[in-house]
């Protein structure tokens, strides 16, 4: 059955590594195919301690170990749009997109990260309001996320995203946000990539808050923050869902992965991973309770590495029936494409340094050195994206799917105003979008690139960009200058279509 089901894998999924030919598809953009694109306070609001904000755990990260950020970099002005929205406002508009994706920062409007009527800060309450009244004046939707990787420092001083407590939190800063802005925002999400913020915040350190915990702090993370994602979706479905007819989901990221090789146990091993990075966050919501293979994995594994529990937090029957179903829609970041290889003998290993999430995973990564690639993440696969499409629709009972972030990231010294290389990348992921939607029949709705601007890429600093609009950030005026991608992606908002000769195949 096994090898039937590997098969069956690899009718559908697998492709040729060195495949780069890619014929862009003529169909016009589906009727109601919403274009946008998407930002994150942080990386873009700077006035890190201006109009009453606390502080949240990437300042105090950047600023307690500027070595771990490339160049020493901080938000403390990032693009600066906290005084100039106005202006990104126009640029959105100018653009022509449907919707833009935007984050509250939890520390603006609650400085300490508790809701009650004593800490709400007005000002930040204010500064988001004429934001999304002004993007709703100029015939923009707002996709909010309400939480962006920049959790108060209060709250992390409680643990983070290791205490469930934190859950609770959440779910009390979620209902102060429908209160204050339900009544004009219709799509909300929860929290943006848990399996990002978990794996490198709690697993590698790579990332605020710098905990290095492989084997426990991860799967604590992921319970934590699927649990906040359930209670805020309640909150809403129970409180406000009758009066502000909107929508709630979490944003699931994930690239696509292809086998190394098409040998049975490296087909295994992509399906392993799968469910080690979208399932563990995407099941529990979409379908009900952690994996199973993750589930037997990790115990087995713990009681290899003789703990007296699996380190994979159990949720129990009450809790599986409160997570289930807890979606209106499918939320998907992905940027790329890996290639996996099987370790072998690796349900047998135990690692000298201790238990870690990547050797319950039991795979290895790399990318293939033909793939196009500027940065160490980001390779230009459009196929691989046509494939993750296919593999979130088929996988959690065929939602309705709006991809929530898609961008090209080039090295700061390659990278200019005519970014002939963002627009091909832009243009064969579009490409593959429609593949899904009319040769799969897979329900893609919306469209998202990252980013608006320039920002501020995390651990990354400013070395790497995604813009489509160019910012000077060595100019006071954090002057932004539009690329050739944006005019680029104009002329997508206009025609709705990815060449001229549109419709005709």
């Amino acid at each position: 059955m096994l090898k039937l089901l590997i098969s069956s894998f690899c009718v559908f999924f697998c492709f040729s590594a060195s495949a780069d030919e890619v014929i862009i598809n003529k169909n016009p953009l589906p009727e109601g195919f919403t274009l946008g694109v998407a930002t994150a306070a942080f990386q873009i609001e700077g006035a890190w301690d201006e109009g009453g904000k606390g502080e949240q755990v990437w300042d105090w990260f950047m600023h307690t170990y500027p070595e771990k950020i490339e160049n020493g970099a901080n938000g403390d002005v990032a693009c600066d749009s906290y005084h100039k929205w106005e202006e990104d406002v126009q640029l959105l508009k100018d653009l022509g997109v449907n919707h833009y994706r935007l984050s509250i920062s939890w520390a603006r409007i609650l400085p300490d990260g508790l809701a009650n009527n004593y800490t709400i800060n007005q000002e930040g309450v204010q500064y988001y309001r004429k934001l999304f009244e002004a993007l709703l004046e100029n015939g923009i939707t707002p996709y909010v996320t309400m939480y962006h990787w920049d959790l108060p420092i209060p709250l992390q001083e409680l643990g983070g995203w290791l205490n469930p407590i934190i859950a609770d939190h959440f779910a009390n800063y979620a209902r102060i946000c429908y209160q204050l802005y339900g009544d004009i925002i219709k799509n909300w999400i929860t929290l943006n990539e848990p399996h990002t913020y978990c794996v490198l915040g709690y697993g590698s350190g790579y990332h605020a808050p710098g905990y290095v915990l492989p084997a426990t702090g991860i799967y604590q993370c992921a319970y934590t923050s699927v649990l906040a994602h359930a209670k805020a979706y309640h909150i809403y479905n129970d409180e406000f869902r009758a009066d502000q007819q909107g929508r709630v989901t979490i944003v699931i990221d994930s690239s696509w992965m292809e086998p190394i090789t098409d040998t049975e146990k490296n087909v295994e091993a992509v399906q392993r991973m799968f469910d080690f990075s979208v399932g563990l966050y995407a099941h529990p919501i979409y379908v009900g309770n952690w994996p199973e293979r993750v589930i037997n994995i990790v115990d087995a594994r713990s009681t290899l590495e003789g703990y007296s529990s699996s380190r994979l937090p159990p949720f129990t029957d009450e809790e599986i029936e409160y997570i289930k179903g807890t979606f209106d829609f499918f939320c998907l970041n992905s940027y790329s494409t890996y290639l996996i290889e099987h370790i072998n003998n690796w349900d047998e290993m135990i690692d000298p340094n201790g238990a870690s999430f990547d050797l319950d995973a039991g795979v290895s990564y790399s990318f293939d050195p033909s793939w196009p690639s500027d940065v160490n993440w980001v390779s230009r696969v459009p196929q691989g994206f046509r494939k993750i499409l296919n593999y979130v629709y088929n996988t959690f009972g065929q939602p309705e799917i709006v991809v929530t972030e898609n961008g090209w990231a080039q090295n700061l010294t390659t990278v200019g105003l005519d970014d002939q290389d963002r627009i091909t990348y832009l243009k064969q992921y579009l490409s593959a979008l429609l593949d899904a939607v009319y040769e799969d029949g897979v329900n893609v709705t919306g469209y998202t690139a990252w980013s608006i601007l320039d920002n501020l890429e995390w651990a990354h600093g400013y070395e790497q960009k995604l813009g489509l609009v160019e910012v000077d950030f060595s100019s006071p005026e954090r002057t932004r200058t539009p690329r050739a991608s944006y005019y680029w992606y104009q002329t997508v908002t206009r025609n709705r279509c990815l060449v001229e000769n549109c419709g005709q195949i």
